[in-house]
């Protein structure tokens, strides 16, 4: 429609609105007709600024969509480096603790091990020892009867020299 238009109660008509519009109104004032067009005018001003609302309130609220999908994208990028973060640092730490005890470990055995060889070695040494008294004992119970021996020979010897 080529009409120009009534603004709605509160709002401030344009100069050009505002010098169109009692002229509009003088000459149509007259019949029910041009009542009826002024009256249709009006309703097809506010159905024009209500689609602007309209557009508006879908504009703001896809903005807000966007940036409640931001909000969401960051908190979700946050969620997912602090778990990257717990999950580095229980890593480390497990590792950490699998060193420990590895080194316990190492300890441990390094202890048995000398402990090991110690025992190992008194044995060594207690059986050398033992050996050592048997051979001994053996080497004089021989020399006892070499002594023996040669006493009887002497004997014998002395009893057939003489």
């Amino acid at each position: 429609m080529a009409n120009p238009k009534k603004k709605p109660a509160g709002e401030v008509a344009s100069e050009a609105e505002a010098e169109e519009v009692p002229e509009v109104a003088e000459e149509r004032a007259g019949s029910p007709l041009d009542e009826v067009m002024s009256q249709a005018e009006k309703a097809y001003a506010a159905y024009m600024e209500a689609e602007r609302q309209v557009a508006r309130a879908y504009h703001e609220n896809e903005m807000q969509v966007a940036k409640a999908y931001k909000r969401a994208e960051q908190q979700t990028r946050r969620a997912y480096d602090t778990a990257v973060e717990r999950a580095r640092k229980s890593r480390d730490e497990a590792i950490a603790e699998a060193v420990q005890a590895r080194e316990a470990a190492l300890q441990m055995a390094e202890a048995a091990f000398r402990s090991a060889e110690e025992s190992a070695s008194s044995a060594y040494e207690a059986d050398v020892a033992e050996a050592a008294k048997e051979r001994d004992s053996n080497l004089e119970k021989a020399w006892k009867v070499r002594d023996e021996t040669i006493e009887q020979a002497w004997q014998i010897y002395s009893k057939i020299a003489r």
